[in-house]
Parts: C-alpha cells; structure tokens; sequence
C-alpha cells in the first residue's frame, strides 16, 4: 500500500482569522486515539470553540469537536475531550511566556493530515476589537471589489482586440 504524501485538510478555522490578530504559527503533533483517527479520516471536526492551553510545561487544545467514530464499540472517545499537542520545548516555552502578556491567546487554525499524521496549526493571537474587525471586512471587500474592476476592464480589451 502506498504511502499518502502531502496535506488534506480536514478543518478550518475561519472565524479565528477574523477575530484575532495573527501573530505566529507552528505546526504541532497530536496524541489521538484510534477512533480519533477512523474519525478525523472520514473528514469530520470542527475548531471552532478551540483554543490551546498551556499547563506544566505541556500543550493542550481544548473544545475541538472530533465526533465518535460511528463503526466505534466501547473503545470510542468523547468528542470534546482535551488532547495533548506534540511541540518542542523551546516553542512551548515561547508560546506560554507571550501567552501570558494581556490581550493573547493561543488558536487553533486548520487540522489536517500531512503525510499521513494528523497535524494541527496553531497561532498565537491578539484578539481584534470590534472596529478592525470592520475595518477588515471592508478592505477586503475593498481588495474584491478592485480585482472585479480590473478583471472586466481586462475582458473589455481582450473583446476590442478580437
């Protein structure tokens, strides 16, 4: 059997783009059970209530939705169990030293598998108050609205030419 390569994507979480500032990323290992995986496998989860704790030098992520495995007997797992995060020492340590500054938190961004094994992204963030997030809206609207404008002009001189 051949081995899988590359990246699926199995969640997003589009609504911590929208509400928090961005500030770095790290890509962590998860500890997960058998039925986590079948699970994760068929494509189901979801982050969207999910941050990331740190507690005795160790990362956690809570609140992330990993529905039971329906071919599960008594093995299965609960849903919103918290999971432990695989990192390096170093980055937990930088991660729980901003973490600990007013204002930050730690989210998660995708789940998915690379090369096979189940990954998560995690961002350290600022959250965003009420006018960026406006503010952000409207420039990507705005961005929306300038590629539209510039794509029919485009087309207009493509038809001319023919």
């Amino acid at each position: 059997m051949a081995k899988e390569t590359g990246r699926k994507l199995i969640a997003q979480n589009k609504k911590a783009r929208h509400d928090y500032h961005l500030l770095t990323t790290y890509e962590c290992g998860l500890v997960l059970t058998g039925t986590e995986v079948k699970s994760l496998r068929q494509g189901r989860a979801s982050l969207v209530d999910g941050f990331v704790q740190i507690d005795g030098h160790e990362a956690w992520l809570h609140n992330v939705h990993i529905p039971e495995y329906s071919q599960g007997t008594w093995t299965n797992h609960t849903a919103r169990r918290k999971r432990k995060l695989l990192m390096h020492r170093m980055e937990i340590d930088k991660l729980e030293s901003k973490a600990q500054e007013s204002g930050h938190t730690i989210v998660p961004l995708a789940l998915y598998f690379k090369d096979g094994r189940a990954k998560v992204e995690i961002a350290l963030a600022k959250g965003k108050k009420e006018y960026d997030k406006r503010q952000t809206l409207r420039e990507k609207q705005d961005r929306r609205e300038s590629d539209r404008a510039i794509a029919s002009a485009r087309r207009r001189q493509r038809a001319r030419a023919a």
